[in-house]
């Protein structure tokens, strides 16, 4: 049976110019801007590895070396914190490379995330599925986002789209579906549309950018030359998957969504774990109260 193998793998697609961060992106990657003291990568990395998978796939571009770097070993920086007797960082900065295998594939020209995506189709056995998981989508919850989709999949065998909810006049940012509630949590798709107006949007039920596919995903991208926009998009696959009578499902995702895709929802994901974290926390409370807004 396709897709029986449990899920073990996750591919992040990290190869985008991170624009909206500029001038700060101009020498590093958006994924590598820190939270707080993690960046956003090694956020969605624990999600993963906390998730049951083993092993993270990055698709990179030009510029994103300093991933690379990130989840592997650093000699160097190991030896000074040994000499500087600061084995409390040391441990922190040893279990990074240890979160999973990693491997790197390079998307050479920025044609879509389905493009990207397909870049890494070599490492994905035609029997198995794997994880999604977009550079700028944190969840904060008690299970892990990427388990909630690991989970649904394990219920209706087909790809999962994660979902969440969002006010009409924010549609237009996201790919929004159509369909009906199959349960309280999940939903049976029945059509899917990338950034639509707000007056044309099915729904305000949209994807944050957390999914798990299938190989028949693989296949109807590898079908595609160029989808509505100019690239290849995962969106139009889904929408040529459910032309097809293919299933689709979704899954509301429980927990707090931080999107760091823009400036203030990253200055909003930073207040949410700095007051969070037991070095800054207390401090950064009190400093939030006494504030002359």
């Amino acid at each position: 049976m396709q897709g029986a193998r449990k899920i073990k793998k996750a591919i992040l697609p990290v190869a985008g110019f991170g624009t909206r961060f500029l001038p700060a992106t101009k020498a590093q990657p958006k994924e590598m801007l820190p939270v707080v003291d993690k960046p956003v990568v090694q956020y969605l990395v624990e999600e993963a590895v906390a998730s049951g998978i083993e092993e993270i796939i990055f698709v990179t571009g030009r510029g994103k070396r300093a991933i690379e770097d990130h989840f592997d070993v650093s000699y160097e920086l190991e030896d000074t914190l040994v000499e500087k007797n600061r084995h409390d960082l040391l441990e922190t900065v040893q279990k990074i490379s240890g979160l999973a295998k990693f491997s790197y594939v390079r998307q050479p020209i920025p044609m879509g995330d389905g493009h990207a995506l397909l870049q890494a189709a070599h490492l994905v056995d035609d029997d198995e599925s794997v994880l999604v998981i977009f550079g700028d989508c944190i969840y904060d919850s008690e299970v892990p986002a990427a388990k909630q989709l690991i989970d649904a999949y394990e219920q209706f065998r087909t790809p999962i789209i994660g979902l969440t909810e969002v006010e009409r006049q924010e549609v237009s940012k996201f790919g929004v579906i159509a369909g009906e509630k199959a349960d309280d949590l999940h939903w049976k798709i029945s059509g899917f549309v990338e950034k639509p107006k707000p007056e044309d949007a099915p729904s305000t039920i949209v994807a944050p950018g957390k999914y798990i596919i299938t190989r028949e995903v693989f296949e109807t991208l590898a079908t595609m030359s160029h989808g509505k926009s100019g690239e290849i998009r995962l969106a139009d696959a889904f929408e040529i998957m459910l032309k097809q009578g293919k299933p689709l499902y979704g899954r509301m995702l429980t927990g707090e969504w931080l999107d760091t895709g823009d400036k203030f929802n990253f200055l909003r994901a930073t207040i949410h774990y700095g007051l969070k974290h037991p070095e800054v926390g207390a401090k950064l409370k009190e400093y939030l109260k006494n504030l002359p807004l």
